[in-house]
């Protein structure tokens, strides 16, 4: 007979796209439920997981603060009840302040809790509740800011990636033109909505190339009209689910250094250009880069230089590809063991441990 786990999340994709792989993970061994806020509903495919609305207040409004802590009382009763009722025995938390009332909930009921942390830095709801999981999954064992006294409850398994990307990997073409995607992850990059056009236009004048570049919806239709103004093929998008099946089209990506995103991009073997956003909490996407940069796998470009050296970098990229080529192929040794499979199974031993 399956047991019960619950997935709490929310906020960023950030946060809800590695839930959803766990959930993927645990599918065959347990029936689970997503707690999840509305922020993040958007992130999660409603037809395919069992969720539940656990919509947590951020507490980073002093004003508001002694009307979100009687908020957050009412939803950690609320949340002991929905654990109660639904017979849960394992809680898993991807971090943030989504998780407080199901992991206080959880730690009152004396439930077994086990942590996710995508970062390369601690997160502070994960740093928490370091001392109240049993296990945390992290990427490395040399995480920033992890406390030395509770490494010992680290189980370090591959970036989560999702199922379907080890399976269209094998289905990669070369391209006829160097394709060079643009992606802000879901807390979105206005500065690659800028002067980059005008740089990536420059460099077609010389260079056959093909842009596929993600926007906010109110500017797709400034950016195609734009690119095909100046004749350089292009495709422009929003949101778009199947992300992955983009990555697989391009040759070389310009990014932020979110966790999800550079995970993806690793497991597809495509090289990066990172741009850490430089107002994320306690630096973390700067972290996430240096992970890859450290194994010779990507570029890190600071966004206060970004316009200032970009085109340097492309071009160099374009003209002479020997380091291009070096990034590609340690991404390939990075990621040669790296399978669902062994994830799985990292995954279902270390919740098997006592």
């Amino acid at each position: 007979m399956k047991k019960n786990f619950l997935i709490t999340t929310g906020g960023s994709g950030g946060h809800v796209i590695p839930a959803s792989i766990i959930y993927d993970h645990l599918i065959e061994v347990a029936n689970l439920t997503v707690s999840i806020d509305n922020r993040g509903l958007k992130y999660l495919d409603k037809n395919k997981y069992n969720f539940k609305i656990i919509d947590t207040p951020k507490l980073n409004n002093f004003y508001f603060l002694p009307i979100n802590l009687i908020k957050i009382s009412f939803l950690i009763l609320k949340s002991f009840y929905l654990l109660k009722k639904e017979k849960i025995e394992k809680i898993f938390s991807t971090g943030g302040y989504m998780s407080l009332p199901l992991i206080l909930a959880a730690r009152s009921l004396r439930l077994d809790i086990y942590l996710i942390e995508p970062n390369q830095t601690i997160g502070r709801a994960n740093n928490y509740f370091l001392s109240s999981c049993k296990k945390i999954f992290c990427y490395t064992k040399k995480i920033n800011k992890f406390p030395d006294k509770f490494k010992n409850k680290i189980i370090q398994i591959d970036p989560l990636v999702k199922k379907n990307i080890y399976k269209i990997k094998k289905l990669r073409k070369e391209n006829d033109k160097f394709t060079i995607l643009i992606i802000g992850g879901s807390q979105g990059a206005n500065i690659f909505d800028k002067n980059l056009k005008n740089i990536l236009v420059n460099i077609s004048k010389k260079h056959s190339i093909r842009i596929v570049h993600q926007t906010s919806e109110n500017n797709i239709s400034n950016l195609q009209n734009f690119y095909l103004s100046n004749n350089l093929e292009n495709k422009i998008f929003s949101f778009d689910k199947n992300l992955s099946t983009i990555m697989l089209q391009s040759d070389l990506c310009i990014t932020r250094a979110g966790a999800s995103s550079l995970a993806e991009l690793s497991a597809l073997c495509i090289p990066f250009i990172a741009v850490p956003l430089p107002t994320a909490r306690d630096d973390h996407q700067t972290a996430n880069a240096n992970f890859y940069k450290d194994k010779d796998c990507c570029w890190i470009i600071e966004q206060s230089v970004f316009e200032e050296k970009i085109e340097d970098f492309l071009k160099n990229i374009i003209e002479d590809q020997k380091d291009y080529l070096k990034k590609k192929e340690s991404l390939e040794k990075l990621n040669y063991n790296n399978s669902w499979i062994n994830v799985n199974q990292k995954i279902l031993i270390g919740i098997d441990e006592n």
